[in-house]
């Protein structure tokens, strides 16, 4: 499912604008969410890097430090077209950490090195801050109004089509793959696949939420989420009221299904909601979600920026920052801002 077939939660903009048009305009940085203790088997290094894949970053810190590639880990992928400041965690037990200040690769800066108990492993951060510049706005007040809808509503925690691989490639070959009519076997690609295909059914079932105006309003049955917190729980009838407050407040967050092959957990009014559009929709990656023994897992349906701010360079041009928790995309917040 494409972004552009998704519902809004603020009504579709009408302001016409442009971003990424050169690679500073987009300015990501990684926000760990913890304190390295100086000590242990790691070495984490902060690069600031443009014109790299994070791949590729990996591969030469792992020569320069004279360790496997496999020794070598990331929170998360980074755009290449992009500046992005991210940490690399290096294995480097019973060894004297290299000097980095020797590391020469164009395009990337070492910031910090600092040694650390643990692995860096996939998705062990907190967030990311965004500064993304905006241009060729043509109207700058309206702008402003979806701005601060944005600060006060939130956006849809929508998959950026990154997920989905170009020319949405990865969804079309789950597809395939379900349907019988190929036979993935690399590991790095079912895994792509199925992530693609999770990621597609989330984002119709949010944007469908929305379409019936159920976006902010507790279904009887629904898992719920506490702010900030990946403790879930469902929503019982009796306390209905109650938890339609605490929405109100953002003290709890509804949540959608990253289908596994136990269904989508939820309960009742929910469950018969979701059930619906996942059987009308999607009902061809059901039986290869419980071949492949995926464990359901739930997402908030609403992603809210925090620490947004901007600022306007002249009558066209805006700069805006924000942090995003781990897992979401700057596009599902300029898409609610700009056409």
């Amino acid at each position: 499912m494409m972004l552009d077939t998704l519902d809004y939660l603020n009504g579709k903009p009408v302001v016409k604008g442009l971003y990424k048009q050169f690679e500073s305009d987009f300015c990501v940085k990684e926000d760990l969410g913890y304190d390295l203790d100086g000590e242990g088997e790691h070495v984490f290094v902060s690069i600031e890097k443009q014109n790299c894949n994070t791949l590729f970053v990996a591969e030469q810190l792992a020569k320069f430090a004279g360790i496997p590639a496999k020794l070598v880990s990331y929170a998360g992928l980074k755009d290449r077209n992009a500046v992005t400041v991210q940490w690399f965690g290096l294995h480097i037990p019973g060894k004297t950490t290299p000097d980095f200040s020797l590391f020469v690769l164009e395009g990337c800066k070492v910031l910090h090195v600092e040694r650390h108990s643990k692995k860096l492993r996939i998705g062990n951060l907190k967030g990311n801050f965004f500064s993304l510049i905006l241009r060729d706005i043509d109207n700058k007040s309206e702008l402003e109004r979806r701005l601060t809808q944005v600060l006060e509503n939130g956006v849809p925690n929508y998959f950026g089509e990154q997920r989905f691989g170009k020319e949405n490639n990865n969804i079309d070959q789950a597809m395939l793959w379900a349907k019988g009519e190929i036979n993935v076997k690399d590991r790095k690609k079912r895994s792509f696949y199925l992530s693609a295909a999770r990621s597609a059914i989330f984002n119709g079932v949010v944007s469908e939420r929305i379409v019936k105006n159920f976006d902010k309003i507790v279904l009887n049955g629904d898992i719920l989420q506490l702010a900030e917190r990946g403790s879930w729980f469902i929503a019982q009838h009796e306390e209905l009221m109650i938890l339609q407050q605490r929405i109100n407040n953002k003290e709890i967050n509804i949540t959608a299904p990253m289908l596994g092959d136990n269904g989508p957990g939820t309960k009742d009014d929910a469950l018969q909601f979701e059930q619906a559009y996942i059987e009308t929709n999607w009902a061809d990656f059901l039986p290869l979600f419980r071949q492949e023994r995926l464990e359901t897992s739930r997402r908030s349906v609403v992603l809210r920026p925090k620490e947004m701010t901007w600022i306007w360079q002249d009558e066209q041009i805006l700069q805006v920052n924000f942090w995003l928790p781990a897992g979401s995309y700057a596009t599902a917040v300029l898409r609610e801002l700009i056409l």
